[in-house]
């Protein structure tokens, strides 16, 4: 259950959502009427934000239409309960020869019948690699559709945050 929202945090959420202006098209959302409380100062909104994330802790997220693997079976792909058929390590590549690299590995890896793989990205220099980002992009695009069944971060022990696991859709009974 939900807590409601003490006056000072109301005031604060008041002032971020003032900043915030709506999509072409989309209406403004009704302001809610704040309590009669004195501006907080610089100091006092500083000191209730909470400190920046380290460099390479803001992963992108893949895009809604790929589902996350379902937890479960992340640990056990983690645990290796279920095994990671096979593994692509991108390093090295452009983005023009990792996409396609990309692509033909995931129909092979599907063909022989392989339920997870693992995908190495890489970091990148500063934990914002090109590759990081748009291999979730890649893997959620429509002609991959029928082989990939989601993703997730890999474990640190199979690369944490410089790779992905894969997971694969059955193929069909012929």
């Amino acid at each position: 259950m939900k807590r409601p929202l003490k006056p000072e945090e109301r005031h604060i959420w008041g002032m971020v959502a003032a900043t915030v202006h709506p999509l072409p098209g989309r209406a403004t959302p009704k302001a809610e009427t704040a309590d009669a409380l004195p501006a907080p100062t610089m100091a006092e909104v500083a000191a209730r934000i909470a400190p920046p994330a380290a460099p390479g802790r803001n992963r992108p997220k893949p895009r809604p239409d790929l589902d996350a693997i379902e937890p479960r079976r992340k640990h056990r792909i983690a645990k290796e309960r279920d095994p990671i058929g096979a593994r692509l390590d991108l390093h090295g590549l452009d983005q023009d020869r990792a996409r396609g690299v990309l692509e033909r590995f995931l129909v092979r890896a599907w063909d022989e019948g392989f339920r997870a793989v693992l995908v190495i990205t890489g970091k990148g220099v500063q934990g914002d690699g090109i590759l990081k980002r748009r291999t979730p992009e890649w893997l959620a695009a429509p002609h991959l559709a029928h082989i990939v069944a989601g993703i997730s971060d890999a474990a640190r022990h199979h690369g944490g945050e410089g790779a992905l696991y894969v997971a694969l859709k059955r193929k069909p009974r012929s």
